[in-house]
């Protein structure tokens, strides 16, 4: 075994895997992203302030770029995650005088925050760390930096995300734009499986944590994986295929 083998059995395989021009469209479109974040911030922050909250918008550059169809990608989630976050990291620091503990309650009571009014973007718990952190530069703007630098920054994110991803169908964000022209199956999944849907979907409705998957993607999963199920008899990886699996909670 050579050592390119042993590094690939140690690694594991690779979870995403995407065309090389898809990479390198994610990597184009979260440089034009970041460098509108970055124009923005450095002409109210200044060069200290602005390398330490951007940091927060380059996590949401990866999603809304390499993800683009993720839940915790849409607008809503994004603007949500990133403007209710900073404020409660804001009022943290106002009131909490030990910068530790503001930290650490900022992030907590974002993430409490976030699930409550359905946007959980998880780059608004370093946006809330990031503004009880950011020290008198960010301070100083009080509730006003929720409009100039963060508001600002965030529609030249989606702004981006939403210009770029558009000329290609399968990457347009949000993530209705992909669906349209396209003919969905909706019509109900077969009830001869050997699982019924509503037993998959009972079955993830017990499992206490956030899955990164639509409705819409689960009906498609367990349609797919019905239609094969029932035209072939021969396993995948006796067929000599590859078997991928990645963690539930994450895309």
């Amino acid at each position: 075994m050579n050592v390119l083998d042993k590094w690939s059995r140690w690694l594991g395989d690779d979870p995403h895997p995407a065309s090389h021009m898809e990479k390198l469209l994610s990597a184009l479109g979260a440089f034009l992203g970041i460098l509108g974040v970055l124009v923005i911030s450095h002409g109210i922050l200044g060069p200290q302030g602005t390398a330490l909250i951007v940091t927060s918008m380059g996590a949401s550059a990866v999603l809304l770029f390499a993800a683009p169809h993720s839940p915790f990608s849409q607008p809503w989630p994004v603007l949500g995650g990133h403007m209710i976050s900073s404020a409660i990291g804001i009022t943290c620091a106002l009131l909490i005088h030990d910068t530790l503990v503001a930290a650490a309650v900022a992030v907590a009571l974002a993430i409490a925050a976030m699930y409550y009014l359905r946007c959980l973007h998880p780059p608004g718990g370093a946006a809330a760390l990031a503004v009880v952190m950011g020290g008198e530069v960010v301070h100083s703007l009080g509730y006003a930096y929720l409009v100039t630098p963060l508001l600002l920054n965030v529609l030249a994110l989606l702004t981006v995300a939403m210009i770029f991803n558009a000329p290609f169908p399968h990457r347009r964000y949000p993530f209705w734009l992909a669906r349209l022209g396209q003919a969905a199956d909706t019509s109900e999944p077969e009830k001869s499986s050997l699982i019924a849907y509503d037993d998959l979907v009972y079955a993830l409705s017990r499992i206490d944590s956030f899955i990164d998957v639509t409705e819409e993607d689960l009906l498609r999963i367990y349609q797919l994986a019905s239609s094969h199920a029932h035209t072939s008899s021969t396993p995948v990886a006796a067929a000599g295929g590859q078997v991928r699996s990645t963690n539930p909670t994450t895309r």
